[in-house]
């Protein structure tokens, strides 16, 4: 199990020192939430990488069918190079909640789907080293591979997670494809419907080494209560907890002195 915070808002730089931070408490990883408009999701982590060594670093999520593809792996790929073979990306549909600024961009949801199908391979093209790509939303074409060349990451491959809505089908079948899972259940969220979800990829070829997202919130200052919340989870094939701090507002004095806290602490310790 490694253990990462979604970092829930603030400045760039209260999130940059927030994310040292991370890194000197013990932490595996920060994640960044990218908006249509706000801090730079990109920007910001590159900066966490130039003051940063060992964290992962990556973003929770990216709405790919809201961004162009040739863009997302470009971003990607850089903050690849900067941290030395740190960098994940998350992606998903894209939400639709009307506090989240809009910007006219597509919401038909199975438009949005198609799109983010043909984004994620666009994306792995670029990654290794492929100069064209057709497809029904997304055509890239280039005769000179130098930029190819220089973008390419330092991971063999970056890993890449995806939103996947257990149980339906076809959101599970897209999971297969990628490198790890950030589920949405169907009912309440459980380990036991964790458990399901892991036995249904496997018996369909899953990568052994798929990642499997769980997430929620543990006290800063009880490591017992905070061990209890997590070991369901390990228990039932969790390879990541993340920390969140969801609830508005997201960037008030109080919240930040929240993250800082839950920073500080370390991640949750299951040998207590």
């Amino acid at each position: 199990m490694r253990y990462g915070m979604i970092l829930p808002g603030g400045t760039a730089t209260e999130q940059l020192e927030q994310a040292v931070l991370a890194e000197q408490s013990g932490w595996d990883g920060v994640f960044v939430w990218e908006a249509a408009y706000g801090v730079d999701a990109w920007g910001l982590l590159s900066a966490i990488a130039a003051r940063t060594s060992r964290i992962r670093l990556g973003t929770m999520l990216t709405p790919l069918p809201f961004r162009r593809p040739w863009k997302v792996a470009s971003q990607v790929a850089t903050l690849d190079q900067l941290s030395n073979g740190r960098a994940i990306l998350t992606v998903g549909l894209g939400a639709l909640e009307t506090d989240l600024p809009s910007t006219g961009e597509q919401v038909d949801l199975r438009i949005r789907a198609a799109m983010m199908d043909e984004g994620i391979d666009l994306i792995r093209t670029l990654w290794d080293g492929g100069l064209n790509y057709q497809g029904s939303h997304y055509t890239y074409e280039s005769v000179r591979d130098d930029l190819t060349v220089v973008a390419r990451p330092v991971q063999d491959r970056i890993p890449l997670w995806v939103v996947g809505a257990w149980p339906r089908p076809k959101s599970m079948r897209r999971v297969l494809r990628c490198d790890g899972v950030l589920p949405q259940y169907a009912g309440e969220g459980s380990p036991a419907e964790l458990v399901a979800m892991r036995r249904w990829l496997s018996e369909r070829g899953a990568r052994p080494d798929l990642d499997v997202l769980a997430e929620g919130e543990t006290p800063a200052d009880d490591p017992t209560a905070a061990a209890a919340a997590v070991k369901p989870w390990v228990d039932a094939g969790a390879t990541w907890w993340l920390e969140t701090r969801w609830e508005m507002p997201h960037n008030s004095r109080e919240r930040m002195q929240q993250v800082r806290d839950r920073l500080a602490a370390g991640p949750p310790h299951l040998d207590l």
